[in-house]
């Protein structure tokens, strides 16, 4: 059973944006602010008075402009990075209609000076912005692949994967105090059908596993979001679903959603060997189809596009959902 009007993920962000009357995401002075609230940035016990004075007026103000001499006059040259690599950001997305727009023009290659951390909270924010309303935890969690790196565990045609910071985090604890506080524990647990409603109370903890092999509620949930994802931003309706294998003599585009599936999926179109290792990387295929097959250029009209997930060689999913963005054959 699941519970109708939960809210999620309330440290993307989404709250503090606006929308413009496409159902874009416009920068507001709040969001920024919130920023300068994060555990990085604020002010402690040994941060310099130059420091402190700066946090308080970007607190009141956080769009001042802030020159390279005032972090200059930070004690800690550490923070002072930190500083200005939020301030690039805050800058970076300024300039942008929407963080949508921001987004996009990412992924067509223009050049960022901040770590790519920031793009994934970009992802963040606007997909939270895509699937609210959802109600179905399964979902929900699937979504978080998105934007969040997931730790693979292979099991018996099982395929879990859980948040990577949340089980670097856990092996950490493990190492230092389970032994005496075990109580400490950072708990990943199983999503399933039966237990979803857990996820409503624990959605920023990303503590959760999922299981996305074929056939999978979590499988199923993340056609549905990559389908949300490609109708928000290019305005088109398609069907996305799970495949075991691609068997298609006729096979014409594919679009790799990770750096791996990208290298796997073209070794394998372009006829090259590919290892078996290689092949245990690919977790998920699926095949898009548009509802209107004019939406793609003349030559791929009645054809599929095929799409890979895969994990790297040490277990990650590090899924990139703005490549569907740049490299479907669409027209225009």
């Amino acid at each position: 059973m699941v519970l109708l009007g939960q809210d999620f993920w309330k440290s993307s962000g989404w709250h503090l944006l606006d929308k413009n009357e496409e159902g874009y995401l416009n920068v507001t002075e709040d969001f920024i602010a919130a920023y300068f609230e994060r555990p990085e940035l604020v002010p402690i016990e040994e941060s310099c008075s130059n420091e402190r004075d700066l946090h308080k007026k970007l607190t009141l103000n956080p769009t001042m402009k802030v020159e390279n001499k005032d972090l200059e006059k930070f004690k800690d040259k550490d923070s002072a990075f930190n500083y200005q690599m939020v301030l690039n950001f805050r800058d970076f997305i300024l300039q942008q209609l929407t963080l949508e727009t921001a987004l996009v023009n990412i992924s067509k290659g223009e050049k960022i000076n901040f770590p790519p951390l920031f793009v994934s909270q970009i992802v963040h924010v606007i997909v939270r912005s895509i699937v609210d309303g959802w109600v179905d935890p399964i979902h929900l969690r699937a979504s978080e692949i998105l934007f969040r790196e997931q730790s693979v565990t292979l099991d018996n045609g099982r395929i879990m994967v859980a948040d990577r910071s949340t089980v670097q985090f856990q092996t950490q604890q493990s190492s230092l105090n389970t032994e005496k506080n075990p109580s400490n524990m950072t708990q990943i647990d199983i999503l399933t059908e039966d237990s979803g409603n857990e996820y409503w109370g624990r959605s920023d903890n990303f503590d959760t596993a999922i299981d996305i092999a074929f056939g999978q509620p979590g499988l199923d949930g993340l056609c549905r979001v990559y389908e949300a994802w490609i109708a928000h931003f290019l305005k088109f309706s398609c069907q996305i679903r799970p495949m075991s294998k691609i068997e298609d003599d006729k096979w014409k585009w594919h679009i790799g959603l990770d750096v791996s599936s990208n290298s796997i999926l073209n070794d394998l179109y372009n006829g090259k060997e590919v290892s078996e290792q290689e092949l245990k990387q690919i977790l998920a295929l699926f095949s898009l189809n548009p509802d209107n097959k004019n939406i793609f250029k003349e030559d791929m009209r009645g054809y599929p596009v095929y799409l890979g997930l895969s994990m790297n060689e040490f277990g990650v999913i590090s899924c990139k959902p703005q490549n569907l963005l740049v490299n479907l054959p669409i027209l225009n």
